[in-house]
């Protein structure tokens, strides 16, 4: 059994899914020319019950953003269902202006990791 959530933090602040599109603007708002981390916790149980747990993080820089591209962003609804309320497969790849660690956490599941993990917990068709 694989399990997986991403959270986004700038600073102690952590940015979940928005509930709204004025809670996803604060987030573009409070994200716009800053660093921030992106975590994800991926948790795997084993065939035999045996846990395996492991914490990715990447780091992200956005471009200091102008009003009319967050409202551009919003009006797409790619915030929607997303930690810090944005996709960065989608249309927030152009608000990104450097990324360091892996691309895969940032959408949503680090692959490598995630395949590494599996193969230490025994899955088989997950050798690296």
């Amino acid at each position: 059994m694989l399990g997986a959530d991403t959270v986004v933090a700038v600073g102690r602040r952590i940015l979940g899914k928005a509930a709204s599109a004025e809670e996803a603007r604060g987030h573009l708002e409070t994200l716009s020319g800053r660093r921030h981390r992106v975590l994800t916790a991926v948790h795997v149980v084993d065939p035999l019950g045996g846990d395996h747990s492991r914490l990715v993080a990447t780091i992200v820089m956005f471009k200091r953003l102008e009003p009319a591209e967050i409202e551009d962003y919003l009006s797409h609804d790619e915030w929607r269902g997303k930690a810090g309320s944005y996709a960065i497969q989608g249309r927030a790849a152009a608000l990104v202006r450097w990324l360091s660690g892996s691309y895969s956490n940032v959408v949503g599941l680090p692959l490598y990791e995630t395949k590494a993990l599996l193969s230490g917990a025994g899955w088989r068709g997950c050798r690296p």
